[in-house]
């Protein structure tokens, strides 16, 4: 006999998470593993664009962060072959050089202490609507964890080399957790690797989704009410992590070498 059927939505979920919380594995990787996982999965998810794009996650140390070698694609990345730079992008840890537009980074890392990772690219379908200088429009349930949670930025400072530019992309980030930056690209941040891996996952996914419905008619937008609310239930730690492993479980089968 169903013993579920009647009880109100807000039981539910808060079976449901506890259940989440209790059931869902955590991952073992470190962090260089990660990172090293996040580029793997982020080039087969069209977000690779040659050297472009850079993906980095705060060090051991205060004003440390992890990041790869200027000089490789985002399908090269090893644990083993991530620099460890300082906010000079100084190279702490490896051998090589650190894309220069590292340079913004620094500046969300200062404005954002809540954040650990940021991933920024340049993938196709973001890429289209930033040269539309139109925001992103979240009308889609599963794109539901950018729902008021992405930031625009309308004018294009040039390449992101000085501090300046460092200055405005944090500014105009706020308290978001991604941003679309006109005829540039995309940032995502998150508390952690996999958090900030799944919404630049999900950012692709929306452009390309409102690239598709604005050639068809016009966008409608769902409640308020209702756009927080799946922002809140697909915005959870577990399920990030969960997402992340799965994405990970898919890459594996051709990018093992990436864990070396």
């Amino acid at each position: 006999m169903a013993k579920t059927l009647a009880l109100p939505k807000e039981q539910l979920v808060k079976q449901a998470l506890t259940q989440m919380q209790n059931t869902l594995a955590d991952n073992t990787w470190t962090d260089r593993q990660k990172l090293a996982l996040t580029c793997r999965i982020l080039f087969e998810n069209g977000h690779d664009s040659g050297l472009a794009g850079q993906i980095t996650a705060r060090g051991p140390q205060p004003g440390t962060y992890y990041t790869q070698q200027l000089g490789l694609g985002f399908d090269e990345i090893t644990a083993g072959n991530l620099l460890l730079v300082n906010e000079d992008l100084e190279v702490l840890e490896g051998h090589g050089m650190p894309n220069p537009a590292n340079r913004f980074h620094s500046w969300v890392y200062r404005a954002r202490p809540d954040v650990n990772c940021i991933i920024h690219t340049h993938p196709t379908h973001v890429a289209a609507l930033s040269m539309l200088e139109v925001p992103l429009q979240i009308s889609h349930m599963d794109l539901c964890p950018l729902y008021d949670d992405c930031a625009f930025l309308e004018g294009w400072p040039g390449v992101p080399v000085g501090n300046e530019e460092g200055e405005l992309i944090a500014g105009a980030l706020g308290d978001k957790r991604a941003i679309l930056l006109s005829h540039h690209g995309q940032l995502s941040t998150g508390a952690t690797i996999e958090e900030a891996c799944v919404i630049a996952q999900l950012i692709e996914r929306a452009a390309k989704l409102q690239l598709l419905a604005m050639a068809a008619g016009v966008i409608k937008p769902i409640l308020p009410e209702l756009g927080r609310e799946a922002h809140d239930w697909i915005s959870k730690p577990k399920r990030h992590a969960a997402a992340f492993n799965y994405y990970a479980r898919q890459n594996l089968r051709q990018h093992a070498d990436c864990l070396n």
